[in-house]
């Protein structure tokens, strides 16, 4: 079973690809800039949603394997299969884990190249957007405590 964050992130990192280019089409920094950030968001919820899986997938396997190992042999045979079983799905999924955490790195590393990149060419339209995005957040916190 696929996890949702899987879906939801490549959801999420389609809408930001098409509105990255369509500010790309019009000339809009900010639509550009919004586009790249909710694309490289997508691809880590996306990233979140893979390894779940993958968690998920090694402990149906191990369940699996340990269901086997009960069932034929003798208990040190049995054991040692059931220690190789176990062995192999934690490195199965210690790297998968890894890959993720290096492609998430990547992802936040170009995003935040982007975003640099943006502030340095509008700072005065960062600035605005920047506060901007605080009063609606102060607004948001505000309207909780009501």
């Amino acid at each position: 079973m696929v996890d949702t964050d899987r879906i939801t992130g490549a959801a999420r990192e389609l809408g930001g690809k098409v509105q990255g280019a369509v500010g790309d089409l019009t000339g809009s920094k900010r639509d550009s800039l919004e586009g790249r950030a909710r694309e490289a968001a997508g691809q880590a919820e996306n990233l979140y949603g893979r390894a779940k899986d993958t968690v998920r997938d090694t402990g149906d396997r191990i369940r699996d394997a340990a269901g086997d190992v009960i069932g034929s042999g003798d208990i040190e045979d049995r054991y040692v299969r059931a220690e190789r079983s176990v062995r192999r799905a934690a490195d199965e999924a210690y790297d998968y884990a890894e890959d993720a955490y290096e492609r998430g790195g990547h992802y936040l590393r170009r995003g935040t190249r982007e975003v640099s990149h943006q502030v340095a060419e509008y700072p005065l339209a960062s600035l605005l957007i920047a506060g901007l995005a605080g009063f609606g957040l102060g607004l948001l916190v505000s309207a909780k405590r009501d």
